[in-house]
């Protein structure tokens, strides 16, 4: 797979920087070409000028509709010869003309064990339902909120004294972990769909 990122975001962006950063210390063999928020004032924005990526706001408000605002984004991302596009705090549903220019080649990473708690708050939501254990999922985008084939996961304890901040704050470090990881999976190619189900093919014959 061609190994030029293009990452969207709509905040902070700290998926973002652990992607930057293990594209600089050699776990993620791929370049990170453009950050695109639809959020201006996102702090991702600056985490990517500073570190010489370029960054551009794309904000989702005024297009005619939703449809022509996702045939921009195409047109961002195809131009710089974008490969896999990596959502990190993207706070937008991906539309068709999207997933058609990308199949396959977009995805999300979610603080879950989808598919346990899609959406948002999914933090709150493991807590109030009283599970012992969650955790980070990163998937395949598709059409369906947090549905698509799962790539990887990594579980995380709800402990007792855990309120939604603390669960968030340690899912978060998992997240920087993982992501980078699956996205080396995903450039390596050497994985299958089966159905729903990411194979990799060195451990399936």
């Amino acid at each position: 797979m061609n190994r030029r990122i293009g990452v969207l975001i709509s905040g902070r962006g700290s998926n973002l920087q652990a992607l930057i950063d293990a594209t600089r210390d050699g776990r993620l063999d791929a370049s990170i070409v453009v950050v695109i928020s639809n959020q201006e004032h996102a702090a991702g924005l600056q985490r990517a000028r500073e570190a010489g990526i370029e960054a551009l706001c794309l904000s989702h408000r005024g297009w005619p509709s939703r449809d022509a605002y996702d045939r921009a984004l195409v047109r961002e991302l195809t131009e710089r010869n974008v490969g896999l596009v990596c959502l990190a705090g993207f706070m937008l549903m991906v539309g068709a003309s999207m997933l058609e220019a990308f199949p396959h080649a977009i995805v999300n990473i979610h603080p879950s064990l989808l598919p346990s708690f899609p959406g948002v708050d999914a933090q709150r939501q493991a807590l109030e339902h009283g599970v012992k254990m969650t955790g980070v999922t990163v998937h395949f985008v598709t059409a369906d909120l947090d549905a698509g084939p799962i790539i990887v996961q990594r579980a995380v304890p709800v402990l007792d004294s855990d309120t939604a901040e603390s669960l968030a704050a340690r899912i978060l470090v998992e997240e920087h972990r993982l992501y980078p990881e699956a996205v080396a999976l995903v450039l390596d190619d050497g994985w299958r769909l089966d159905g729903r189900r990411f194979v990799r093919t060195g451990d399936v014959s």
